[in-house]
């Protein structure tokens, strides 16, 4: 996918006029829930953001055994691509398991930050849903904390198990596998887009 001299990105081109919706997962890691999505949702557009090259690849390999064509990919940084993307695109947003950079003095390279709910807030349509996991408490908290602080985003958890469940058509993802092994608990938060 190359970037338009002049944003925003036409995602109708991008998808060859055949996508409705659009949904964007930030961080995919190794593509598996990209692709579960795009499986099982073929009427809506998908476009993944991935910066290192053994996701990338991994992604591929899912994209080819799925038969999907339903998905974009985009192999590097976030920031370039959020910029140039439409306003009010997307129906749905996942960031899943992202990077909790634990140390305080890395933590300005977290992507749950101030800047990047404006710019997910601008990509979102109104009532689109953001979906964040994650299974660092500390990070957690802090993603919560920013959420809720956000003007553009409302909180849909209305008991515990809102927030400590995995919705069903939400799969498992080999982090989550990861940090359930390791005795981590992870939280499935799920906001909406304030009209």
């Amino acid at each position: 996918m190359q970037l338009p001299a002049t944003p925003p990105l036409d995602l109708t081109a991008l998808f060859g006029g055949t996508r409705q919706r659009h949904w964007l997962e930030i961080g995919f890691g190794g593509g598996e829930h990209l692709v579960w999505q795009a499986s099982h949702h073929p009427d809506v557009g998908l476009i993944g953001i991935e910066p290192f090259v053994n996701g990338v690849v991994s992604a591929l390999g899912h994209i080819k055994t799925a038969g999907v064509a339903n998905v974009r990919l985009w192999p590097e940084p976030a920031a370039a691509l959020l910029d140039a993307l439409p306003a009010g695109a997307f129906a749905r947003v996942f960031v899943l398991f992202p990077d909790p950079w634990p140390k305080l003095r890395h933590h300005k390279r977290r992507f749950i930050q101030a800047a990047n709910l404006d710019r997910l807030a601008r990509l979102m349509a109104a009532g689109a849903e953001l979906r964040v996991a994650t299974d660092d408490p500390d990070y957690g908290h802090a993603i919560l904390a920013g959420l809720l602080d956000h003007p553009g985003f409302a909180w849909l958890a209305r008991r515990p198990a809102d927030w400590r469940e995995r919705p069903a058509d939400w799969p498992p993802t080999r982090y989550e596998a990861k940090a359930r092994a390791a005795g981590r608990n992870p939280m499935f938060l799920r906001f909406e887009r304030r009209g």
